[in-house]
Formats: C-alpha cells, structure tokens, sequence
C-alpha cells in the first residue's frame, strides 16, 4: 500500500466555508451568443434521426428511433452517443434519453452545481462554465472518457440511484466513506493502477477489486514485483508456487469478466521489474503460450482469438510490460551481468548476460507485441510526487503512470476544432479549452466514487488528471505537414506543450483559491523540478521550424505555471496524458487519435439506416488547397483516389459489356448504386451480390458460382489485367501514388500509418513514431498511449534498435507490434511468427550451402544437379488460378531447381513464370541460399493474389509469386512463420537429406484447420460486411474483431477501435 504522507492545506473545498475568490472562469466561444441571449444549445441546428447497429451477420444489435441530434454530426458519432451513452432506463418522462441536449445538460450541469457547491465558482460562474462546457461538448472540441458520459449527472438531473458499494471522499468528514448508492457520486475515471503485497489474501482482493472495475468497463494495471518467485520459500516451509501461476489465474479471471456479458474486453496492465526472479519467464510467457496455439489450431481449432484455441491457453487477456532501468540499460550497452534478486531476502537468484535479456525481449515482441517496455528511471525523474512514493505501474494502455491506488479521470481535445480559416492555429481557443475541461475534471476528482477505500483517498490527496488531444494526424496533413518530419514533431510538440503548461497553471490558479492538493507540501521540491523540467525543454523548441507565436505561447505558459506553482502550489499532480481517445475521437469525428498519424486517406463514411459510403479524408483536399494546388488538379487527384464510383468513362467494365451477359437495366442500377460503398470492383459481383436468381438465369453454372473463389467478372471472361484496368477507374487507387500533378516533395504530406491502396508503398517509418512520441513526452504529466507499427520483415536486431532508441529519446513506454506476427486474425491475414526459428534457421541455412560457398574465388561455381533426381510436386488454386509447383533436389535432399506449370494462363504469363523458375533455379544452383529468394519474394502483392485451395498449410496468398515461396521455404527451411495452419511437427531446421528428415507424402504430417479461410471468404460476402471490414482487414491484418458487432477494428495507441459501432476495446 502507498504510505500517504499528509500535507496540511490551506483551503478546504466543500467544507462549508465559503471562498472570497473564484476559479476563473472566461466566457470565450459563447461570448457573441450571450450577448444575443442564446445558450449554446439553442443555436445548434438539430434533426431528427436514428440509429442502427448492425453486427457482421448483418443482424441488428441495437436500434433506436426518433432521437434529436446535431445536423453537423456524422453518422458514426450519433451511433455512439445514441447506443452507448443515452441513458437506456430511468429517465423522468419518456424512460429513456432522446437528445443529445439531454446528455450535454446531464454533463455540463451536473459539473457546473458541483463546482460551485464545493467553492470553485459563485452563480454567475458556474452559469459561464456551463455554457462553455456545453459549447465544446456539442461541437465536437472536447470529450470526456466514457464514464464521465455513463454516469454523471444521472442522480443530480433524473434521481437515479442505483447500488451502492463504491467509496467517496466526505469533505465534511474528512475521510473516505462508503457511497449509500451508485450515482450520486458516480464512477467517472476510466484508468486505474492498484497495488499488491506478497499475501495470498491480498492477491485475492486484488482479483476482486480488478473484476469490479472490469464489470463497469475500466482498466486497471499493477505491478506484481512484490511477488515471491517459484525459486522462494514459503514462511511455513516448502517453494513457492511462485508469480506465473497466480498470474495464470488473474488471467482467466479477466477472461471470465470479458465473457460475462460485459460491451469490452476487460482491459489489464501487468508489470514486473528486471530483477524479479521469475523475469525469464514472464519475458517468453506471451510467446510460449502463441507455440500452443499454434499447435491447437493445427490440429483443427480456430484461429478466432474467442475461440477454443486461445480460450485454453493464458496470457491473453493483459497487456504485458517490463520495467526497465537505466542500469539494465548500461548492463546492456557494456555487455554486462543482471543479477535477478529474491523477493523476501534480497539475495542473488539468477545472474544473467544483460544482452541475453535484451534480447530475448526483443524476440518476443517480434514473436507476439508483448512485452512492451516501461523505461523505470525515466518515469521516475519525472516524478511529481516521489516522496509520497514510488511510480511502479500504469493504466492498461501505458498513458497514465503515477502513485499505486489512483485512479485518473480522461478528457480529450480536438485539435482541428482550432485551425483557424486562414491555418493559424487558436492559440487563445486552445488555452481556453484546455483551461475549461482541466477544470471540470478537477471538479469531477471531488464528486467521483471509487473501487476502493486506498483510491478513493489517494485520489482525493493527489487528484490526478489526464488532459489530452485527438486529431494532430489530421491537422498536420491540414496544415501541409509531414508527420514525419522536423516542422511536424515541432508542431506536435508545442500544441502539447501549451495544453500542459496552461493546464498546470490554471492548477496553481485553483490552488491558490481552493488550497493545493494535500500531498503537494511533501513534494513540493519534487514537483517544483519537474515542472521546471518541462519549462526548460519548452525553451529548446526549435522555433525555426515553428509559426513564432506558437513557441512563444509555449514558454508563456510553463513559465507562468512556474511561477503561480512558486507561489500557491498546485490543485493536481498530475495534469496531461496522451489517450488512445478511440470511442470519444469518434464521438468528435475525428480522423486520428492522439498522437497517431491517420491510416488510410481514403475511409467509409457510415449512413443512416445501414450501408457506407466512400470518402477521401477531407484532410486531404484542403492540404492540396494549402500547397497551391488549383480546384481542377485537386479534382483530378481526389478522383485518382476514389474512382468514378460509376460505370460511367469506365472500360471492360461497362453497361454493354454487362447486357452483353445478360443483366438487365434494373440489375445494372442495383449494382451502380452500391459502387460508391465498394473498395474493390469484384466485391460488386460476388455470388451474393448478385444473387442466385440472376446467375441462374444468365447461365453461370452453380458448380461455378458455389466456389468460394468465384469472381463473376472473371467467369465473364475478363483478365486479371482487364479487371485491375476497370477498377482503378471506377473504385479508385485509394493512393496519392503516381496521382496526375501532385510534386514528388510532397507525397510525404499524406504519408499513413499503412500502405495505402495496392499501388501504394509508402508508409510512416518506425522511427518516425518514435521520434513523434520523443518530441512530445516532455511536456506530459503521464505517458503515450501508442503502439509502434513494424512491417512483418522487421528483425529481432531491428527491434532491439527500436527499443534502444526509444529509451535514449526519454520515452516512458514503448509498445510494439509487428505486422502478422499474431495468429488470431482475419480473413485477410498476412502471417504468424515463431520468435526463435528464423535465427536457428539462418544459423542452419548458413551452414548447409557452406561447401557451396567456400568453393567461391573469383568467379561462381555452378553446382549441376545429378541426371535423375527427387522432388516433389504440389497442385493447388490461387484466386481461382490453378498452379503446379514441382522441384528438384541435390541428393543430400536441398532445393536445387524449380518449375512453375499454369496451363490455362495466356502464352505470355507462362512464359515469364518459366523465366521466373529458371532464373531461381540458376541462382540456386550457383549458391543463392533458398532463404534470401524465400526472404525476398514473400509477400510480393500482385494479382492473382487471394484464396488458396488444395495446399494444407497455405490459405492465402498475395500472388502467384508469394504462394510459391510461401510453400519452398515450409518444405525446405522448415519455416512455418507464414503459412495459416502449423504444421503438426516440428520443421524448425532446414532439410538435411530429404528421404530420411522429409517424407514424399508430406500432407500426412499436416492437420486441415477447421475453419477454412474459403468459407470466411464466403460469410464475409454473404453477409454485406466486405465493404468496411474487408476494407480495413487489407491495412490491418492482424486486428482482432470488435467485441461488440464482430467487424474488423483498426489499431488505436496501445489498443483497438471499431469503425462501424464506436466500441473501444481499451480504456478510453
């Protein structure tokens, strides 16, 4: 437990003795609509509409008509205010909520009595911050966590109870007491850190406490380092059971939560120190349990991640992070020992290489995203309270780090709210905001309840908050700004460092009226450096690369925040983190999410009543405006993204074409008219677009359209090329990509997260996250919630790189997440990752062509194979595509020749492939080791590319080229890291000789997963849902299905977010 070390106020809040000053509060954006008389809510221009939820199956899961929303609101963002936060039951009049003035009312007025019940406003105060508050929240500026919209104001403006059970401070008691119903004073934080001793009752009271706060939908993270290892004593004799098995157990506890009924996942941080004796094993933890369900989906389970198949194993339900300190990193950087240490009496357990350890983090990262690391010393040298104790753990999504047992109460900014028309940025707006929201949380510290008595009270004595923004990908790109580039983090980094410093002194401004918060006198040198700390790297902004009133705004306010902190202390400890803000940026229609840069420029725009409809970001027109582009060019760019989302200019694919195979002229309009929500042309004219009836009559057999891989376009006798040709035209590039008129200096402007659309292969760098999250992290309170996406070729060497570099940038946490390394995934997977087979492979490979390459002088050796030979061959469907892949091997068993057969394929296609498989067998022959074609092809991505029948381990391939080398490097190298179904035994090394380590049957030693990618293929069209979720399985591979309505999620920060509901699978 944290040892509270009480500071003795000045001023009380709440304690019935009212204040001579106030907390000041600015009438800003509602300034000109008093002075009409208009309240904010008056002068939104409001419609009446509905909202409809439906899941992958195409079933409505939630459904509500006849509510008032705002006419400006997307339809996303209603779906979410009306499913998720219009209160269901209770409400005086018609039961349940049915405006958004409702909920604003709900919010802005519950805080606005509370602040001025507890000293912070007098009347007229309270009645502008209503107003303010109410402003920013109807328009989209700002959002609070999802609690906030849960539950607050639902006792104070309906009289709903509820239970009780949660713990509030008494300010008229002074001390914690238990609350006598729900929510009178509600539950509004969304992140929490909880302690835990080594003590078998305490562990429980832990899994008691983590199941409350799961049960409501917020997260919680501990650090388990207290914890006896296995290799300890137990005080009544005999070895402990040790930490991973009580983990295992908190593990299927939160899994049992998350199946409970509950709208998310249950969100759980687990942290361990470096010199825990279990360290090892937590380390490899997530990739040992990846190995067993490789092997259970081999032997025919699901890959689904709530499937059988990870049901049985644990590690599933927490993100995992070890606490790294700068001695570790020295150990590292030198080459030298970690001692791990006992828990109980502090002797030396295991004495490790440093590097050994090292590495081995980096390998499971690379093997499974986990774990992630949380940079210990850093953490703490930028400690504001570090004599009341220790900051040990964070929040599930790393952004919220302080003191064990506190909670933190979220709220989120948009930052494109305050581009001006001409792109200047509102500096004034923005202080404005951050000073109104920073003050409503701070508000909200005193009216919450909390899961137990030590948070209820620390929170009380340290009142953290955590202020943050969404948005900042889009601005940049608004702006005309790479986000990878010096001008782009010199943005990111002053906008967060106005928010901070201004928040803080606001802090001091309530402090000075209500009293500092009370653990402030202990920790006033403390804090008094850090903020210092802050100040000082707001003076080494690069302002050549700035507007200069941004860094002179920045070092306005963090030298104010120092000063009135000098002098009145501050109201909270902490004050800004950077979120994932997943369900409240959508609330806010935003199109990025903290500090991330946005992952597609072309999205699906939701509609009333079902059905998307497609859109480029409007970032992008309006940075091509910015760069001098004229409307005409801007046109042509934006219709190189989107197509024609018509039949109309088209080729191949035209309406005579399609009379010509018989449709009608009402069948054609159908399928025009779905255009404009189809990202791929083929997906107009599957077997369930289309519709049986009308194959039927045109005269495709059912034998053909009952295949999976049915395409009618191409049973209507067009060419992959023919079809790729019509659908640039019609659907788009979906890439600004070879774009006509657009300069090559500024392709870098609409640079993603992801690849965008087929064409396109430019991508943000890792390291261009990175040095995003190292420009922004000195001027926070808490930390990033963001993971760091790496393509799937990404090397354990190069992680190590990653992860180094991270820390030298005084980062505080650092997630990251290779593409395909995990085997739950959807249709469109990419791939899975064994963390130690490509080093025992290379090891291996290197080895066996050794007599090859040793006999190498000045000129290549060629090495014939024998006259009669061995070798195999496979049949199998790409895309429809029949291929034959046949070898031949030197006798010691090694691929020494390849041939590619595709007879139905045009003259022209066959003989490039022949080409192709002579050209490989000429390198292999000549010492190429299989592994660098292996490395080089896979993954290539031109059509056919798709669906693969006939293999037992390939599902899906990119390409003809992909599927090839797919299959020779599981044959000959054993890798198993990128086919769908693990092989049943063990291929980790390379072929020795083939008759004895390979058998010439090697289907036997292969498993037929359950579920075939086929019939996913079929669902996913049957059911409509190929528009949005195949749309974003393309860019993200490897995400899982949201928990709500089973469509496809994108990578939010450290977490997930659902496109088609809202849902976050996170803390936010």
């Amino acid at each position: 437990m944290l040892l509270i070390k009480r500071g003795k106020n000045l001023k009380t809040a709440g304690n019935g003795k009212p204040q001579k000053s106030k907390v000041g509060v600015n009438r800003y954006f509602t300034e000109k609509l008093a002075e009409q008389g208009l309240k904010p809510l008056d002068a939104v221009p409001y419609m009446k509409s509905s909202s409809k939820i439906k899941d992958t199956d195409g079933r409505t899961v939630f459904e509500m008509k006849d509510v008032e929303v705002p006419a400006a609101w997307t339809q996303l963002a209603v779906d979410i205010l009306v499913s998720k936060y219009f209160r269901k039951a209770g409400v005086p009049g018609t039961g349940h909520e049915t405006s958004v003035q409702q909920v604003i009312i709900r919010l802005a007025r519950t805080l606005a009595q509370a602040g001025e019940k507890y000293g912070y406003f007098d009347a007229a105060s309270a009645s502008v911050f209503e107003d303010e508050l109410s402003y920013l929240l109807i328009h989209q500026i700002g959002a609070f966590n999802s609690p906030v919209w849960f539950n607050l104001g639902l006792s104070a403006q309906y009289g709903i109870e509820g239970s009780g059970g949660n713990f509030a401070w008494d300010p008229q008691a002074m001390r914690v007491v238990e609350t006598k119903d729900a929510y009178s004073r509600p539950q509004c934080s969304a992140c929490f850190i909880q302690s835990v001793d080594d003590d078998l009752m305490g562990l429980f009271q832990l899994m008691k406490n983590e199941a409350k706060l799961f049960k409501y939908g917020s997260g919680t993270g501990t650090n388990f380092s207290r914890i006896r290892g296995r290799q300890e004593t137990l005080s009544g004799g005999g070895l402990s059971s040790g930490l991973m098995s009580f983990l295992e157990v908190f593990d299927k506890g939160a899994g049992a939560t998350k199946s409970g009924g509950t709208t998310r996942r249950a969100a759980k941080m687990v942290c361990l120190d470096m010199d825990h004796p279990e360290i090892a094993d937590f380390i490899s933890w997530k990739m040992r349990e990846e190995r067993k369900v490789a092997a259970l989906i081999a032997a025919g389970y699901s890959s689904d991640f709530n499937g059988e198949a990870y049901k049985t194993v644990s590690g599933q339900n927490a993100n995992n992070s070890v606490r790294i300190t700068d001695s570790f990193m020295n150990a590292v950087e030198h080459g030298a020992k970690w001692e791990t240490r006992a828990r109980t009496s502090g002797e030396v357990v295991d004495t490790y290489e440093a590097r050994t350890l090292w590495k081995m983090i980096a390998e499971a990262a690379w093997s499974c995203a986990d774990p992630g690391l949380q940079f210990d010393t850093t953490i703490n040298d930028w400690h504001t309270c570090l004599d009341s104790g220790r900051i040990n753990a964070s929040n599930p999504c790393s952004e919220f780090m302080f003191l064990d047992d506190t909670a933190c109460n979220l709220a989120s900014l948009n930052l494109v709210k305050f581009l001006k028309e001409d792109g200047s940025f509102d500096i004034k707006g923005f202080r404005e905001a951050s000073r109104t929201f920073s003050i409503a949380q701070e508000i909200l510290v005193g009216l919450s309840s909390y899961p137990t008595e030590q948070i209820a009270e620390n929170s009380y004595r340290f009142r953290p908050l955590g202020l943050g923004y969404a948005n900042l990908g889009t601005l940049l790109m608004l702006k005309g700004i790479p986000y990878d580039s010096k001008e782009g983090r010199s943005w990111a980094a002053a906008i967060t460092a106005i928010m901070c410093g201004h928040a803080y002194a606001v802090s001091a401004e309530e402090a000075g009226v209500i009293g500092p918060f009370d653990g402030f006198a202990v920790n006033r040198e403390s804090m008094l450096k850090v903020i210092a700390k802050h100040r000082d790297a707001a003076y080494k902004l690069d302002a050549d690369t700035l507007p200069p009133e941004l860094a002179q705004a920045a070092r306005e306010d963090w030298d104010l925040a120092l000063s009135l902190g000098e002098k009145n202390g501050y109201r909270n400890s902490q004050i800004t983190v950077l979120a994932p803000t997943g369900t409240i940026g959508l609330l806010m229609d935003c199109d990025t999410t903290g500090v991330e840069p946005d992952f597609a420029l072309v999205k699906f725009k939701k509609l009333a009543g079902g059905g998307y409809f497609k859109i480029v970001n409007q970032s992008v027109p309006m940075a091509l405006k910015n760069r001098g582009y004229t409307d005409s060019q801007i046109d042509e760019i934006i219709g190189y993204l989107l197509g024609t989302m018509s039949l109309d200019g088209a080729t191949h694919v035209t309406r005579d074409f399609l009379k010509s195979k018989g449709l009608t002229e009402p069948e054609i309009a159908k399928i025009e008219k779905g255009l404009p929500g189809t990202f791929e042309l083929t997906s107009a004219f599957t077997r369930f677009g289309l519709g049986d009836t009308l194959l039927n009559r045109i005269g495709v057999p059912a034998a053909e359209y009952e295949k999976p891989t049915f395409s009618f376009l191409r049973w209507a006798g067009l060419t992959e090329a023919q079809i790729n040709e019509a659908n640039e035209i019609i659907c788009g590039t979906m890439t600004v990509e070879g774009a006509p008129h657009l300069k090559e200096e500024h392709l870098a402007i609409f640079d993603c997260a992801n690849k965008c659309g087929i064409k396109g292969t430019r991508f943000i760098a890792p390291m261009g996250h990175v040095s995003m999250m190292a420009a922004v992290q000195p001027f926070l309170s808490g930390a990033i919630s963001k993971t760091v996406n790496v393509p799937h070729e990404t090397t354990v060497e190069e992680i190590q790189d990653i992860y180094l570099q991270a820390w030298k940038g005084g980062l505080k946490a650092i997630a990251l997440y290779r593409d395909g390394c995990k085997l739950s995934q959807p249709l469109l997977a990419k791939s899975e990752k064994k963390a130690e087979e490509p080093a025992r492979t290379e090891v291996k490979a290197a080895a066996s062509i050794a007599p090859v390459t040793a006999a190498v002088s000045s000129e290549p050796v060629r090495r014939k194979l024998p006259s009669k030979r061995t070798g195999f061959t496979q049949e199998a469907n790409v895309a429809g595509h029949k291929v034959y892949i046949r070898t031949g091997e030197y006798q010691d068993g090694h691929l020494g020749e390849v041939f590619i057969d595709m007879h139905k394929e045009g003259a022209a296609y066959r003989a490039m492939m022949n080409c192709f498989a002579i050209s490989v067998s000429l390198g292999l022959q000549y010492g190429v080791p299989l592994k660098e074609f292996v490395d080089k092809f896979t993954f290539t991505r031109f059509e056919p590319s798709g669906i693969v029948e006939g293999h037992a381990n390939v599902k899906m391939a990119t390409s003809i080229v992909d599927y090839i080398f797919r299959v020779l490097g599981m044959e000959y190298l054993g890798r198993t890291d990128f086919v769908q179904v693990k092989p049943s035994v063990d291929l980790t090394a390379e072929k020795g000789a083939a008759a004895k380590v390979y058998p010439k049957n090697p289907s036997q030693l292969f498993a037929t997963a359950a579920t075939s990618v086929a019939a996913l293929a079929s669902a996913a069209s049957a059911n409509g849902s190929g528009t949005l979720s195949g749309h974003l399985a393309e860019m993200m591979g490897d995400a899982p299905p949201c928990d709500g309505c089973g469509h496809t999620t994108v990578r939010n920060g450290a977490c997930y977010k659902c496109l088609n509901c809202g849902n976050s699978m996170g803390c936010s």
